[in-house]
Protein backbone atom coordinates (compact mmCIF):
# COMPACT_ATOMS: atom_id res chain seq x y z
CA UNK A 1 0.00 0.00 0.00
CA UNK A 2 1.34 3.40 -0.97
CA UNK A 3 -0.41 6.72 -0.42
CA UNK A 4 1.23 9.94 -1.59
CA UNK A 5 -0.17 13.35 -0.75
CA UNK A 6 0.62 16.57 -2.55
CA UNK A 7 -0.69 20.10 -2.86
CA UNK A 8 0.23 21.55 0.50
CA UNK A 9 1.91 24.89 0.90
CA UNK A 10 1.63 28.36 2.34
CA UNK A 11 -1.68 30.13 1.91
CA UNK A 12 -3.14 33.30 3.38
CA UNK A 13 -6.19 33.17 5.64
CA UNK A 14 -9.29 32.99 3.49
CA UNK A 15 -7.39 31.32 0.69
CA UNK A 16 -7.82 27.94 -0.98
CA UNK A 17 -5.78 24.83 -1.62
CA UNK A 18 -6.51 21.46 -3.16
CA UNK A 19 -4.77 18.41 -1.78
CA UNK A 20 -4.33 15.26 -3.85
CA UNK A 21 -3.71 11.69 -2.74
CA UNK A 22 -2.43 9.12 -5.22
CA UNK A 23 -3.02 5.53 -4.13
CA UNK A 24 -1.34 2.35 -5.29
CA UNK A 25 -0.79 -1.21 -4.18
CA UNK A 26 -4.41 -2.04 -3.47
CA UNK A 27 -7.82 -1.98 -5.13
CA UNK A 28 -8.60 1.67 -4.50
CA UNK A 29 -12.25 1.45 -5.52
CA UNK A 30 -12.91 -1.16 -2.83
CA UNK A 31 -11.96 1.04 0.11
CA UNK A 32 -13.38 4.01 1.91
CA UNK A 33 -10.79 6.74 2.28
CA UNK A 34 -10.17 9.60 4.67
CA UNK A 35 -8.24 12.80 5.18
CA UNK A 36 -6.75 13.48 8.59
CA UNK A 37 -4.65 16.35 9.90
CA UNK A 38 -2.28 16.89 12.76
CA UNK A 39 -1.56 20.38 14.00
CA UNK A 40 1.57 21.17 16.03
CA UNK A 41 1.17 19.90 19.57
CA UNK A 42 -2.15 18.25 18.87
CA UNK A 43 -3.40 14.75 18.14
CA UNK A 44 -4.25 13.62 14.64
CA UNK A 45 -7.89 14.30 13.84
CA UNK A 46 -10.30 13.23 11.14
CA UNK A 47 -11.11 15.93 8.60
CA UNK A 48 -13.29 14.08 6.09
CA UNK A 49 -14.17 10.61 4.89
CA UNK A 50 -15.64 9.19 1.70
CA UNK A 51 -17.11 5.79 0.96
CA UNK A 52 -15.62 3.49 -1.65
CA UNK A 53 -18.06 4.63 -4.30
CA UNK A 54 -18.14 8.26 -3.20
CA UNK A 55 -21.79 8.24 -2.26
CA UNK A 56 -21.36 8.69 1.49
CA UNK A 57 -19.30 11.59 2.77
CA UNK A 58 -18.71 13.00 6.22
CA UNK A 59 -16.85 16.04 7.54
CA UNK A 60 -15.55 17.29 10.83
CA UNK A 61 -17.82 20.03 12.12
CA UNK A 62 -15.26 22.81 11.77
CA UNK A 63 -14.67 22.18 8.06
CA UNK A 64 -18.26 21.64 6.94
CA UNK A 65 -19.19 24.05 4.19
CA UNK A 66 -15.56 24.93 3.50
CA UNK A 67 -13.89 21.64 2.55
CA UNK A 68 -14.94 19.16 -0.13
CA UNK A 69 -13.68 15.59 -0.35
CA UNK A 70 -13.90 13.69 -3.61
CA UNK A 71 -12.35 10.76 -5.39
CA UNK A 72 -11.70 9.43 -8.89
CA UNK A 73 -11.63 5.64 -8.78
CA UNK A 74 -10.52 5.47 -12.40
CA UNK A 75 -7.34 7.36 -11.50
CA UNK A 76 -6.84 5.95 -7.99
CA UNK A 77 -6.90 9.48 -6.62
CA UNK A 78 -8.61 11.35 -3.83
CA UNK A 79 -8.88 15.08 -3.34
CA UNK A 80 -9.56 17.61 -0.62
CA UNK A 81 -10.65 21.03 -1.81
CA UNK A 82 -10.12 23.49 1.03
CA UNK A 83 -11.68 26.94 0.88
CA UNK A 84 -11.82 29.81 3.37
CA UNK A 85 -8.80 28.45 5.17
CA UNK A 86 -8.17 29.57 8.73
CA UNK A 87 -4.90 29.82 10.66
CA UNK A 88 -6.04 26.94 12.85
CA UNK A 89 -6.06 24.83 9.73
CA UNK A 90 -2.27 24.80 9.77
CA UNK A 91 -1.32 21.14 10.01
CA UNK A 92 0.16 18.18 8.25
CA UNK A 93 -2.63 16.61 6.21
CA UNK A 94 -2.65 12.86 5.71
CA UNK A 95 -4.41 10.60 3.28
CA UNK A 96 -5.56 7.32 4.82
CA UNK A 97 -7.07 4.08 3.62
CA UNK A 98 -10.23 3.29 5.51
CA UNK A 99 -12.71 5.42 7.32
CA UNK A 100 -12.07 7.19 10.59
CA UNK A 101 -10.96 4.82 13.33
CA UNK A 102 -10.81 1.98 10.80
CA UNK A 103 -7.97 3.62 8.84
CA UNK A 104 -5.13 1.13 8.43
CA UNK A 105 -2.61 2.79 6.10
CA UNK A 106 -1.31 6.34 5.92
CA UNK A 107 0.62 8.56 3.60
CA UNK A 108 3.59 10.64 4.71
CA UNK A 109 1.56 13.83 4.77
CA UNK A 110 1.67 17.26 3.19
CA UNK A 111 2.11 20.45 5.19
CA UNK A 112 -0.49 23.19 4.95
CA UNK A 113 0.42 26.52 6.52
CA UNK A 114 -2.25 29.19 6.79
CA UNK A 115 -0.63 32.48 7.62
CA UNK A 116 -0.43 36.06 6.47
Amino acid sequence: VDLVESGGGLVQPGGSLTLTCVASGFIFSSYAMSWFRQAPGRERELVAGISHGGGVINYADDVKGRFTISRDNGKNMMYLQMNSLKPEGTAVYYCARGRGAAADAWGRGTLVTVSS
